[in-house]
């Protein structure tokens, strides 16, 4: 792809740091974005198997209910009540037959639509809603909902295409192999990340800075650029995943004199690192990402969902959700939890990304003026046989850009 120019004369290997500042963007990135022709990661099937079950999550900064249906299909709704806007759900999962507003009883079914109003008719024929009041004129918020390898997505714009088509025949691919047998969660928390959500966004999407900025995974030969694999970018550019494959040497001299090497480090236990390869192939470790906030990944045998979360213009949640399969024997259960603690913010590889970003946050504080580089591997979108590139974060920048009208 030639090097495109964007407004203001912008290319996608230019992005202004303001882009990450301006308390402004904040709100029409809901509006036009997460509200807009893209695909939110809402839940997993199994966290709402049965008819009445349901789970809190957020489209952007939009509170969302996501409920199995008494049909059995799944709905979701904005989490607001019509009345004064109070949180209707107010925990994070639960089963119901239906729902009721706190504040003052405004009755909702599984499928968002209100029902009733608490003395609507007054009291003794005083007060009460007008006659004219139809609550068939009042409808709470819902996305239209599609699922993919068990996991659900919704979007409140017309416009977006299939999830299939949206993430792109790679992804799609990396995500049923992740997705090859029925979820299991087996562990979540959030974990509060002191930086705008896109700097996130593009962390998930860096397979340059992996092996340089985590010592663990230089170090114990998990990932280095140098063990082959590429990225995969789906058309829109939104969409990626990256592949790393298990060492074909016994020898790397590719890493000599990079700090992110440490000969002096070990592990008291190495067990930690003993995989049990699931898939009869080569490879190590993969990250996908679906555009906006949703990343998936699988390192030996651990298996997390991200879901990043805008809750302020320097603010992001960040929801891990932990995975093993249903079919899991008791021993690869065990040796799933333990792969845990290479995950997460304490995690032996992951760590470092929940500081990285307020690290850029107070580095480019008065550049408002400035940009950040993104060369590396060129200055297009497309696919690569190699992860020393900047493909994906481009990728992710030049739909942002089309979405955001930029």
């Amino acid at each position: 792809m030639d090097q495109v120019s964007i407004g203001g004369g912008q290319t996608l290997t230019r992005v202004p740091f303001s882009d990450y500042q301006d308390p402004a963007l904040l709100d029409q990135e809901q509006r036009l974005l997460f509200e807009g022709p893209v695909w939110n990661y809402l839940c997993l099937e199994t966290d709402i198997p049965n008819a009445g079950d349901w789970r809190t999550t957020f489209i952007g900064r939009m509170p969302v209910v996501v409920v199995r249906t008494e049909a059995g299909g799944i709905a979701a709704f904005e989490n607001r009540c019509l009345h004064r806007g109070s949180l209707i759900c107010l925990d994070n999962a639960g089963h119901a037959k239906d729902f009721t507003c706190v504040y003052h009883a405004w009755r909702y079914d599984l499928s968002g639509n209100l029902k009733s109003i608490a003395f609507s008719r007054g009291v003794n024929g005083k007060g009460g809603m007008p006659e004219s009041f139809n609550p068939d004129d009042h409808a709470t918020r819902k996305p239209r909902i599609e699922t993919i390898a068990g996991l659900v997505f919704g979007t409140f714009s017309d416009a977006t295409p299939d999830i299939e088509t949206f993430i792109g025949p790679e992804v799609s691919a990396a995500l049923h192999r992740i997705a090859s047998r029925e979820l299991k969660v087996i562990g979540r928390f959030t974990e509060v990340l002191p930086n705008n959500w896109k700097l996130y966004a593009e962390n998930v999407r860096d397979s340059y800075h992996a092996s340089l900025l985590h010592v663990f995974f230089a170090t114990f030969r998990i990932n280095r650029l140098s063990q082959g694999g590429g990225i995969d970018v789906s058309d829109n550019g939104g969409c990626a995943v990256s592949t790393t494959h298990a060492p074909t040497q016994e020898t790397d001299t590719a890493y000599d004199g990079i700090r992110s090497v440490d000969d002096g480090l070990h592990l008291s236990d190495p067990s930690m690192l003993d995989a049990e390869n699931e898939h009869g192939d080569t490879v190590r470790q993969q990250i996908l990402s679906v555009f906006p906030g949703f990343a998936m990944q699988r390192t030996y045998n651990v298996m997390a969902i991200r879901q990043f979360v805008p809750t302020g213009v320097g603010r992001t949640n960040l929801n891990w959700i932990y995975l093993g399969y249903a079919d899991d024997t008791p021993r690869l259960r065990r040796r799933r939890l333990k792969q845990l603690n290479l995950a997460g913010p304490a995690g032996f590889v992951s760590m470092e990304d929940g500081c990285i970003g307020n690290f850029v946050e107070r580095g480019a504080v008065a550049a408002r003026n400035g940009v950040s580089l993104l060369e590396m591997g060129g200055n297009g979108v497309e696919s690569q046989e190699t992860r020393a590139t900047e493909t994906a974060i481009r990728g992710f920048w030049k739909m942002w850009r089309r979405i955001m009208g930029q």
